[in-house]
């Protein structure tokens, strides 16, 4: 009885510190809006998220980015991180149902163009179907590469350390292929130019 109480007593209490950082953010606080603070937010859904499906191992900073071979609209394999190999990327896990999704998406599109074909390559990673992603394009275009994926629990984002699947989701690889930060929750106008460096 007492392995059960503790249990759930561990569960409610990570699934009020998840809420209060959640608040925190959707509220608007610079707090989650640093490095600590996104690995307080990024440790606090760990602790309250499900056990991936056997096989599957979410990555986390300073470890290779798992490969990750998915279709880009045009129904083309890209092979991830291998694609863009010597260059670091910011993957940006989206859906077209995501509310901040969208919002954060001119940002990330304006930063795609001012870093070039030189600097950080950024990556669309839409969990959605190919039909909803294309009509969504229309009404919100962007110049950066877009990648398809089914939602589940054992899609790219959770490969990439989403295990509560959350939405929008960032990753930033480094040219090296390994992962250096991980970001729940959108880009404010501005963060993407810092959370690069």
């Amino acid at each position: 009885m007492k392995l059960t109480t503790t249990r759930i007593l561990l569960v409610a209490g990570a699934a009020g510190v998840l809420g209060v950082l959640a608040s925190l953010w959707w509220g608007g606080s610079p707090l989650l809006r640093t490095d600590t603070g996104q690995r307080a937010l990024q440790a606090a859904m760990e602790a309250s998220a499900p056990e991936p499906p056997r096989g599957v191992k979410p990555a986390r900073p300073g470890e290779p980015m798992p490969t990750i071979a998915l279709p880009d609209l045009q129904g083309r394999t890209q092979s991830l991180p291998r694609a863009y190999a010597g260059r670091p990327l910011l993957i940006n896990v989206w859906a077209s149902w995501c509310g901040p999704c969208i919002e954060e998406m001119p940002e990330l599109d304006r930063y795609a163009r001012a870093e070039g074909p030189a600097g950080v390559q950024v990556i669309g990673l839409a969990l959605d179907t190919p039909e909803n992603i294309r009509q969504f394009l229309t009404r919100v275009p962007v110049t950066y590469p877009i990648l398809v994926d089914t939602p589940g629990p054992a899609d790219a984002s959770v490969w990439l350390g989403n295990r509560k699947g959350v939405l929008p989701y960032s990753v930033l690889v480094g040219a090296d292929g390994r992962i250096l930060k991980q970001k729940v929750g959108p880009f404010a106008a501005g963060e993407i130019d810092s959370w690069t460096k």
